[in-house]
């Protein structure tokens, strides 16, 4: 299954490209529910799965690191 990375921004706050993120979340592949249940912005900022783990993908969150490993063991560097 195919993943990226959606943004979480404040609350009240309207994503736009220069808005900072709140927290990074897995999606599955243009969705905009977060894997941890949260639903997301549909304009949210996205990220390739493949920034996972790096500093561009912080902060991100622990849930759904933890059902994305769950989905791909091989991802653990």
């Amino acid at each position: 299954m195919e993943h990226e990375m959606r943004a979480e921004y404040e609350e009240g706050v309207l994503p736009h490209e220069d808005t900072p993120v709140k927290i990074w979340h897995m999606v599955r592949l243009d969705g905009t529910t977060a894997m941890c249940g949260r639903p997301l912005a549909p304009a949210a900022a996205t990220q390739a799965a493949d920034v996972w783990g790096t500093p561009k993908a912080e902060p991100f969150c622990h849930t759904c690191g933890a059902m994305y490993l769950r989905e791909h063991p091989q991802d653990t560097g």
